[in-house]
């Protein structure tokens, strides 16, 4: 054979580390981005999956399209707030919005665990078809297979959508700059706690629900107000912290945040302590931070608070120049690096 090529068939990953996935590398932390960025980048690597966004955002011969899929395996399937079904919509309707697309198309996808109650399935599909409603997206395609009992975990939904992105501007963390304000749409932990209390059988003083909820429709309203959004991340696995992380690596840029005004209700943050979590990592299924200039952060500001889900924004932060690293900075002068947990605090919460 004239020049042949070298090909070696061996895992980017070494085995000696991790000879077997674990649950840790589905927890959105260093396991999940090792695993990404080792193993599947590289083999299909293109420009889409370089973007490191919630979706790819393709060229059409009119607007650009949006698309994106996700998987969601949470337990228990009902927990207070919210369950599988309308996690499943919102959750991809979610990654959307944060390419700045109008979502409009769903796929839904089921395996089914052999012995689950029918009427378990029957409130989950309501669910969905409420959800979907809520969110002005149509259910289009979709597929089911079951599996034998206890191979399943009961139930997981698969979901990928198409949205219509409308405008201009490239929403990515490739955009953003020095300078650029950054604001949280609310209160951070309540899915996370909410899930794992009800899981565990944790009684507080007071109930914590889900945030779970659509965040097109907010998106869309700072969009129509004309607002030259950078970057948008929703606060999903790792929670705030992974997700400012995430966009400081693929961006190049440092950022700061100011912690003492980051808002986390006082039950959320009690339930963390007793059970040793960091708020600022707990999972969030209806929070997003945005990335706009910082001429636009007041006229943001003001938007989201006339909102539902927008209430309690507030600014947290700035990009600067330096290391791209993300640094939180406390009222008593000191400041801490923010990285990903190698690990996970909260499996299964999406």
């Amino acid at each position: 054979m004239n020049n042949p090529k070298s090909f070696h068939l061996s895992c980017p990953i070494p085995i000696s580390r991790y000879p077997r996935i674990t649950m840790a590398h589905g927890g959105g932390g260093k396991l999940s981005h090792q695993l990404i960025t080792e193993m599947f980048q590289p083999l299909f690597d293109n420009d889409f999956l370089k973007a490191e966004h919630d979706g790819a955002v393709l060229p059409s011969d009119s607007k650009k399209i949006a698309f994106t899929t996700d998987s969601h395996v949470i337990q228990p399937l009902f927990y207070p707030g919210g369950d599988i079904g309308s996690l499943a919509v919102y959750g991809t309707v979610n990654d959307l919005a944060m390419c700045g697309a109008r979502p409009l198309y769903l796929s839904l996808s089921f395996i089914i665990e052999e012995g689950l109650p029918m009427e378990s399935l029957w409130r989950i599909v309501q669910s969905i078809k409420s959800a979907s409603e809520q969110a002005g997206v149509k259910i289009v395609t979709g597929d089911t297979k079951v599996v034998n009992r206890a191979s399943g975990d009961e139930l997981f939904i698969n979901t990928s959508g198409i949205g219509i992105i409308e405008h201009t501007l490239s929403i990515q963390p490739s955009s953003i700059k020095v300078g650029d304000h950054i604001i949280l749409s609310g209160d951070l932990g309540r899915h996370g706690i909410a899930v794992m209390a009800h899981r565990e059988g944790l009684e507080f003083e007071s109930k914590i629900e889900s945030d779970c909820a659509p965040l097109s429709g907010i998106v869309q309203s700072l969009l129509d107000e004309s607002i030259p959004i950078r970057c948008l991340r929703d606060l999903t696995r790792g929670g705030l912290v992974s997700a400012l992380v995430e966009i400081s690596k693929t961006s190049g840029k440092r950022i700061e945040i100011n912690e003492a005004v980051i808002p986390v209700r006082e039950d959320v943050r009690g339930a963390c302590e007793i059970l040793g979590f960091d708020p600022l990592y707990v999972a969030n299924e209806g929070k997003f931070v945005a990335f706009v200039p910082p001429d636009y952060s007041d006229q943001a500001l003001a938007l989201l608070k006339q909102l539902p889900l927008g209430t309690d924004a507030v600014l947290i932060g700035e990009v600067t120049s330096g290391y791209p690293r993300v640094v939180a900075k406390n009222d008593f002068g000191g400041s801490r690096i923010l990285d990903m947990f190698s690990g996970e605090q909260l499996p299964r919460i999406c």
